[in-house]
């Protein structure tokens, strides 16, 4: 399950750029009742892009913001409590790591649905019955 964080220069230091990541796999799992499957664990993966100081946008012109996206099964965040859950604290998590250098208001969160069938791991294509069947067995 891919988690994007994309900053701009100087918005998070490398300890909170590897805070925020491990919060958002540990907030993802815990969401879903699945801390600690050894299945899923690894699989929670991704990177933060780092964009140049004044390549980041709001309303056509430079700012500061920050975006944590997520992709996942289509079963993964399937109710609006869930989703709700994973932006109000990864918000929170973003803002907190970035110590103030990010306004609240300038965090945003973007959740994307992979197509079914089409989510991959190890070379293998795995159906949402399958992926799920692999996390029950861990």
């Amino acid at each position: 399950m891919p988690i994007q964080i994309i900053v701009p220069e100087g918005a998070l230091t490398p300890a909170g750029e590897a805070e925020a990541f491990r919060k958002l796999t540990e907030l993802l799992l815990r969401l879903h009742g699945l801390t600690g499957n050894r299945f899923m664990t690894p699989n929670v993966i991704g990177e933060v892009t780092v964009v140049p100081k004044g390549r980041t946008f709001s309303g056509g012109a430079p700012a500061d913001i920050a975006v944590f996206e997520l992709k996942v099964p289509s079963f993964v965040l399937p109710t609006q409590e869930l989703k709700d859950a994973w932006i109000a604290e990864g918000t929170t998590i973003i803002e907190q790591a970035a110590s103030g250098r990010i306004k609240r208001e300038h965090i945003y969160a973007n959740v994307n649905y992979a197509v079914e069938g089409a989510w991959g791991i190890g070379g293998k294509a795995f159906s949402n019955d399958a992926l799920g069947s692999a996390v029950a067995a861990a």
